[in-house]
């Protein structure tokens, strides 16, 4: 028994997946029920991998938010609403019968595109843009988490100059774009206000171009902050027809020895189950050493 069963638990999706290796055997993806909470989340995860019991030897779980030993905290509660330090691991392992480990979205999709993606096994900053912003970084071929859980939490740093300024995930991805069509009064999700401005609607170009000024100057400071070889861009947003091209043009304004190479994630919405599946290994690994 190779395969594991891994897990990404976003603030608009949630996705089950059998995977091995750099490959995903099979998947479920919901939308996450944000207002039935981590007990219902962990519920419906439980009901999804049931299909698969007996296939899978340990459980690899990607959340937005923290992870302290086991437990689960909100980043950003406007991401998602979880409560403080829920035992996200015991909940999981009682429900599926099997060891589990879990890690922040952004790190294990930063380990995924690392061993199998836009990495090819090299350091990297991996920063996605979906509904929040998170991240991770590989340097010295190890991954980065801090004291606090944390290793590249991109989304919650501030634009501006004093500590209430905005985050800058709440003035760029994919909630603010969505609330920013609405406040024109355009009833679209983020997909929708870019089809529109691919479309040449100028409503939505200009908040794309919004998102995209915001974003760039975030990448252009983790250039400075970390100078790794090469930046991936993932999430839906990062990953929108036009939105890579906006940040490069931006970028290009660098420095050429201090502008970032920009690759777009290689293994899509799968990095974050994918690099899940291969930590758990590593680390439960370990612990049974």
């Amino acid at each position: 028994m190779t395969a594991r069963l891994a897990i990404d638990i976003g603030g608009t999706k949630t996705l089950v997946a059998l995977v091995d290796g750099a490959s995903v055997l099979a998947e479920v993806q919901t939308s996450t029920a944000r207002d039935l909470g981590a007990g219902a989340w962990c519920d419906a995860i439980a009901e999804a991998a049931r299909a698969w019991t007996g296939e899978f030897d340990r459980v690899g779980a990607a959340v937005s938010g923290v992870i302290m030993d086991g437990s689960w905290s909100a980043l950003n509660p406007n991401t998602l609403p979880v409560p403080e330090r829920f035992p996200l691991a015991s909940e999981l392992a009682s429900r599926l019968a099997r060891p589990v480990s879990c890690f922040n979205d952004g790190q294990a999709a930063a380990w995924g595109e690392h061993r199998f993606g836009a990495g090819d096994g090299r350091d990297l900053v991996f920063v996605t843009v979906s509904t929040g912003i998170g991240g991770g970084a590989v340097v010295g071929g190890r991954l980065l988490i801090g004291r606090g859980g944390l290793g590249c939490s991109a989304g919650l740093t501030r634009i501006g100059t004093s500590l209430d300024s905005p985050h800058v995930e709440d003035i760029s991805a994919g909630r603010w774009i969505a609330a920013a069509a609405s406040a024109q009064g355009h009833d679209v999700d983020p997909q929708g206000v870019f089809a529109a401005a691919v479309a040449g609607e100028a409503w939505a170009s200009a908040i794309v171009e919004q998102s995209a000024d915001v974003v760039a100057n975030l990448l252009a400071n983790l250039q400075w902050l970390f100078d790794p070889p090469l930046l991936v861009i993932g999430g839906g947003i990062g990953l929108a027809e036009g939105y890579l091209e906006r940040l490069r043009s931006r970028l290009d304004l660098q420095p050429s020895n201090c502008r970032p190479e920009l690759r777009p994630a290689a293994l899509g919405r799968h990095a974050g189950v994918i690099g899940a599946a291969d930590l758990a290994a590593e680390v439960l690994g370990r612990r049974e050493a």
